[in-house]
């Protein structure tokens, strides 16, 4: 019962992280958000790091490590870019659906074939992409975006999913008794990446309080859900709990809908709902 507590509460912080990062995204450059976000939660990792220690895994566990700092760095630059871009309520689901399929494609190219529920959730994760890109009916003058018949942000979400889904891939690849080393590993090399790309491109870190303390708030709220995610996997059936995390972009809906007070049409609102199942149908069957 504490594994999926711990996964329900991983779903509920992911999410609102991802909220408060698209938010940040609307008022700040994307490079500045992640930079700054990524650097807040690496802190935070080490206070969570120094009480729960654990010896030091082989160094194959920090490559991977290493490698799922890569995509989920990128994966969640490219996700706040969306979140900014379009609806969030489109974007979160379509992120989702796309980290989920990723690993289970994986694993068919290496001979692990899907049940027939992961086929099921596989089959209608395309199908709710489909309706998800449909604009409302309502819209006004399309946008740029929109020309090409796709609601805003959908190109870049896609992009994101796929990047999340290596990012969650890179971690399997890593042995249970490996405690958090590999998300320091792998939040150590997005943060050294980001930062590096702001000295780089001499980028001003300079931010009002209030957007740097809703980035700041975005970072330790997405770094608190990788740790209860990792504690949550320690604890109960794998199945489940990716279930229950896998749940994410409900309270970025949620938090979407009464806070920004965003709406989307009947299609993609049926869209919205076939993600969620098709995650939960996927997922499910590992």
């Amino acid at each position: 019962m504490t594994a999926y507590a711990l996964a329900l509460a991983s779903a509920l912080l992911y999410g609102s992280g991802d909220f408060f990062g698209g938010l940040s995204t609307r008022r700040a450059p994307p490079l500045l958000v992640v930079a700054l976000g990524q650097s807040a939660g690496l802190m935070v990792l080490l206070l969570i790091f120094l009480a729960v220690p654990s010896p030091l895994p082989p160094r194959a566990d920090l490559a991977w490590g290493a490698v799922a700092g890569l995509c989920g760095g990128a994966g969640v630059g490219l996700l706040y870019r969306a979140l900014a871009l379009g609806t969030m309520s489109v974007v979160a689901p379509t992120t989702a659906v796309c980290a989920v399929v990723v690993p289970v494609l994986w694993g068919v190219a290496f001979g692990v074939h899907p049940g027939p529920h992961a086929t099921a959730g596989i089959a209608l994760a395309i199908v709710a992409i489909v309706l998800i890109s449909q604009p409302p009916a309502s819209d006004g003058p399309m946008t740029v975006a929109r020309r090409s018949g796709l609601p805003a942000g959908l190109g870049t979400a896609l992009a994101s999913g796929v990047l999340i889904g290596g990012f969650f891939l890179a971690l399997s690849r890593t042995a249970s008794d490996a405690g958090l080393w590999p998300l320091v590993a792998a939040r150590c090399t997005s943060a050294v990446c980001f930062v590096a790309a702001m000295a780089f491109r001499r980028q001003s870190w300079r931010v009002s309080r209030p957007t740097g303390l809703l980035i700041v708030t975005g970072g330790i709220l997405d770094m608190l859900a990788n740790a209860l995610y990792l504690l949550a996997m320690r604890g109960g059936p794998l199945a489940s709990v990716v279930t229950l995390s896998s749940l994410y972009p409900a309270s970025t809906v949620v938090l979407a809908r009464f806070v920004l007070g965003e709406r989307i049409g009947a299609v993609q609102m049926t869209g919205v709902v076939a993600a969620f199942v098709a995650v939960v149908l996927i997922v499910s069957a590992q």
